[in-house]
């Protein structure tokens, strides 16, 4: 049996919110068993974007019922069932949260149409719950409210059961709560996570930050780390005694908070003060006649057309270039012997090494370089997924320097570079920044970029 659901929520902070609407389907593999819908009293304010967002408002809520009311109708209608919901850890977890308030452990198997969808319909435009019905013919109304998303849901549910012909993908979805792997005294650290893209800080007993990562799912990346027997996994588990953590929804801000927290607080467990992300690093040096590809540990007072996470990768990338662009290895860090260089003999080069060819025409290739691995704008935004619904996040690149990160909401503009500076985490620049926010450009992993013409720019 499953119990498919959708749940509307005041919205605001992690494991603060509370439910404003509730819709159940009891489901039997074939059809709908039973069913239970309602409003919620949150007795919380509800943020004004979701307001706008479900429709909900505190005057419709007054006289709805309080979860306590109807806490047993949901135990009742969920008994021995599968809870099934499109981003079932947000609905589970907000379920978990309002019975842990009354003092009940409510517990579960749960399974996600999102992560079924992507496994049983691969290639779909979307997977948002909107945008993926309609895509399968499934109709849907009342967008954003509990009972129009759950009926989606239950059509959806149906469509999934009918493409699992050999039921394994379903099974192996299931999500077993007290995984018997992970010790019982981890189970509560464990239960307080989130399954969203953030930042995390394993702590020791005295406060001391041990580890900082970061992950798609903060929950699975820690419960790796409790249940892993390498090295760093045994060091974790021998001294964690907390982990906080900080939503950033954003994959790129998470990426750059993680590696900036990381030299600034230097964890025990991860590396030192000195850890790069990103260590060697290929440059162009100008200062002689024929310029120079040069390959390198990074410095901080170089600049760097890319950076690279190990010298093999940068090894291959530098041949890679060399050959597209004819360039000569006695100009780079290969310092072939003196006379004709071996890219020559193989007509790879085009006589830099002999002087045959002129040289302004030989550095004029080199930019080409580096016209590809640099910022597109001077001075720009870019826009990208928020921490919630109804919110965005930006990155700042002021004079083609990182400056930092920031989130707004949906139903405001920020407009100005005040209004910018204004909402800007300062974050300091270096090569790994760089390389983090090219790679996500160049492969175009943000909602929107948007060059800064003058101080007024519009968002929205």
């Amino acid at each position: 049996m499953y119990a498919i659901l959708d749940i509307e929520t005041t919205g605001g902070k992690y494991n603060e919110e509370g439910i404003t609407e509730i819709a159940i389907y009891q489901h039997n593999g074939f059809n709908v068993t039973d069913q239970f819908i309602s409003l919620v009293n949150p007795e919380r304010s509800i943020q004004p974007f979701v307001e706008k967002l479900t429709g909900i408002n505190p005057k419709m809520l007054q006289n709805a019922p309080k979860f306590f009311e109807i806490a047993k109708r949901i135990i009742e209608i969920t008994e021995n069932c599968i809870i099934v919901a499109h981003n079932s850890d947000f609905d589970y977890r907000i379920l978990r949260t309002e019975f842990k308030r009354l003092g009940y452990n409510f517990e579960r198997y749960s399974l996600c149409t999102v992560s079924l969808s992507q496994k049983l319909l691969p290639n779909m435009e979307s997977y948002k719950l909107g945008k993926l019905v309609r895509s399968l013919g499934i109709p849907i109304s009342n967008r954003h409210r509990a009972q129009g998303d759950a009926i989606a849901t239950v059509k959806l549910f149906e469509v999934l059961l009918e493409k699992d012909i050999s039921k394994q993908i379903l099974k192996s979805q299931i999500k077993e709560l007290n995984n018997i792997q992970v010790p019982s005294k981890y189970l509560s650290i464990l239960e307080e996570l989130p399954t969203v893209t953030g930042v995390y800080y394993i702590h020791n007993t005295v406060g001391d930050i041990l580890y900082i990562g970061k992950s798609n799912n903060i929950q699975k990346r820690v419960r790796s780390h409790l249940t892993g027997t390498d090295s760093k996994s045994k060091k974790i588990q021998k001294k964690l005694h907390k982990v906080n953590f900080e939503i950033t929804g954003s994959e790129l801000i998470a990426l750059l908070k993680e590696q900036h927290e990381i030299k600034k607080n230097q964890p025990q467990i991860n590396k030192d003060g000195r850890y790069r992300l990103y260590p060697m690093g290929l440059r162009i040096d100008y200062e002689t006649r024929y310029h120079q590809l040069v390959l390198e540990q990074v410095r901080s007072t170089r600049e760097y057309l890319e950076v690279f996470k190990n010298g093999r990768v940068a090894k291959h990338i530098m041949k890679q270039w060399m050959e597209t662009y004819q360039l000569c290895h006695k100009h780079s860090s290969f310092k072939d012997s003196d006379g004709a260089c071996f890219a020559y003999k193989t007509n790879q080069c085009k006589g830099a090494c002999l002087e045959d060819e002129d040289h302004q025409s030989y550095n004029q290739r080199l930019e080409k370089i580096r016209d590809k691995n640099k910022y597109p704008y001077n001075d720009f935004v870019m826009i990208g997924n928020g921490r919630r619904d109804g919110e965005y996040s930006f990155i700042y690149i002021e004079n083609k320097c990182f400056k930092g990160y920031g989130f707004y909401d949906l139903n405001h503009q920020i407009n100005s570079k005040e209004k910018i500076l204004n909402r800007l985490v300062s974050m300091d620049n270096n090569s790994d920044c760089q390389a983090l926010i090219i790679a996500h450009i160049k492969k175009n992993k943000f909602r929107k970029l948007i060059p800064l013409k003058g101080a007024e720019v519009n968002y929205n």
